[in-house]
């Protein structure tokens, strides 16, 4: 990332602007939380967590690459706490739709992280 390019906003405000966003970008059921990854300032812990018959917890990591890109990978995903096969059509499904969700979040946050 060059100089100019770099993250200008501190991880405390970034997980406070993700977690009033996000709510707004995915379905109105599911809820989500929003986490500081520890390791790396420019780096989010999230879950989401589905509702209804499904009761999945998919969890990701989304990285800025810079100020206007982020890296979004899928971590895992469990079913009533338990860890589950993430090969099957309707989780891969569900992992495509979250990362949809988070990059459109990203996109609404860029009035701040492009600053």
């Amino acid at each position: 990332m060059s100089k100019g390019d770099e993250l200008r906003i501190e991880q405390h405000r970034l997980v406070e602007l993700w977690q009033q966003a996000l709510p707004n970008h995915i379905p109105e059921t599911s809820r989500a939380s929003v986490q500081a990854d520890e390791a790396d300032p420019e780096t989010l812990r999230i879950t989401i967590h589905t509702a209804g018959h499904q009761m999945y917890s998919l969890d990701f990591k989304v990285e800025y690459m810079d100020r206007r890109e982020i890296n979004v990978t899928f971590i895992d995903v469990e079913k009533g706490g338990r860890t589950v096969d993430e090969r099957n059509d309707i989780i891969q499904q569900l992992v495509q739709d979250c990362i949809r969700h988070l990059h459109e979040c990203a996109q609404t946050l860029h009035v701040v992280t492009n600053a």
